[in-house]
């Protein structure tokens, strides 16, 4: 696991900077500060690093992808803002959320220049020599997963209070909310490394399996990890009556008294922390977080056989190892 950390922060030290220097140009001073305040508190940089270090996967150069790489981060960093500030959210990475260091008018604004930004910085691939056409895929890659992620958090709204969600469904509003990005992450470094048609939807595939993973296994760290490595309250999708995988296997198996009872823990708005350990004794009686464990895993164990189409390289030895990563991972 430190490995994988190692490699993340080795990738991510070219992001960050190229970041910086982007976003040193804005004004006023409290608007670029709150634009990069999250990425001053740090965070995986999972999906930059992806990025790259699909480029170099197909034989391409990590510094070609490197500005697409960059802004994906701030497309990734753009929907936290506005998240937080939707969800009402007060911390993030371990830090006060940018609406409550600033307030939710600079935020919004904060979040807005990153997306703007973002664009600004793919464009600005072809001053590098970057093929024409390399960019116009990799731009209309970031521009497909900005909607796709609206989407997903549209429909993650509309989740709310609505216990009838079938797995499908939800499993569409995840890749979109969560997955769609990790999945243009591994495209788009694809598409800047100058690989084929094959290599990149084989990257696609893979990422998008890889962020499915990645968010299951969210909603599965949320019930068994402890406070400690989570961050926030263990159970706490739970006191919010948010609709994750476990909650939807669970009110699907369940019946009587104990689909009632947890239709009850769900919709109370003061949820105790006795009520939420009911509920999680109830995903382990109807086997909701075994299966939300096991499908994360067949997502991973599937993202790695859609690389054998790459030849061999220390770069897919990456790939396969982060996609460990995603299920391995305490937070």
């Amino acid at each position: 696991m430190s490995d994988v950390t190692d490699v993340l922060k080795q990738y991510s030290e070219d992001v960050v900077k190229t970041i910086e220097e982007n976003l040193s140009v804005i004004e006023p001073q409290d608007l670029q500060d709150a634009c990069l305040y999250l990425t001053k508190a740090g965070g995986k940089m999972l999906r930059p690093a992806l990025t790259l270090i699909s480029a170099e996967a197909v034989g391409g150069n990590k510094e070609d992808a490197l500005k697409t790489a960059a802004a994906l981060e701030l497309i990734h960093t753009f929907s936290l803002i506005h998240d937080d500030i939707m969800d009402d959210d007060d911390m993030r990475r371990g830090m006060p959320s940018v609406h409550k260091v600033w307030d939710e008018p600079v935020a919004i604004l904060a979040g807005d220049t990153l997306f703007s930004k973002a664009f600004e910085m793919v464009i600005a691939s072809k001053e590098e020599n970057a093929h024409p056409a390399n960019v116009a895929n990799a731009l209309a890659t970031v521009a497909d997963a900005c909607v796709k992620i609206c989407e997903g958090q549209a429909s993650d709204m509309s989740f709310e209070g609505n216990f009838d969600v079938k797995e499908d469904e939800y499993s569409e509003m995840i890749f979109k909310k969560t997955g769609a990005l990790i999945a243009a992450a591994t495209k788009a470094g694809a598409i800047m490394g100058g690989g084929d048609d094959e290599a990149v939807h084989a990257l696609y595939e893979y990422g998008r399996m890889i962020g499915t993973a990645f968010q299951i296994q969210d909603d599965y760290l949320d019930v068994i990890s402890d406070e400690k490595d989570l961050g926030k309250p263990v159970g706490s999708d739970i006191a919010k009556g948010k609709m994750t995988l476990m909650v939807v296997k669970a009110l699907a198996e369940s019946e009587g008294e104990d689909h009632d009872r947890l239709l009850e823990i769900l919709k109370d708005d003061d949820c105790s922390q006795e009520s939420i350990d009911e509920a999680i004794d109830l995903f382990n009686k109807y086997g909701s977080i075994e299966y939300a464990y096991n499908l994360a895993l067949e997502n991973i164990d599937c993202s790695k056989k859609v690389l054998e189409i790459l030849p061999d390289s220390e770069a897919k030895q990456l790939l396969i190892a982060l996609a460990d990563f995603v299920i391995d991972r305490s937070s």
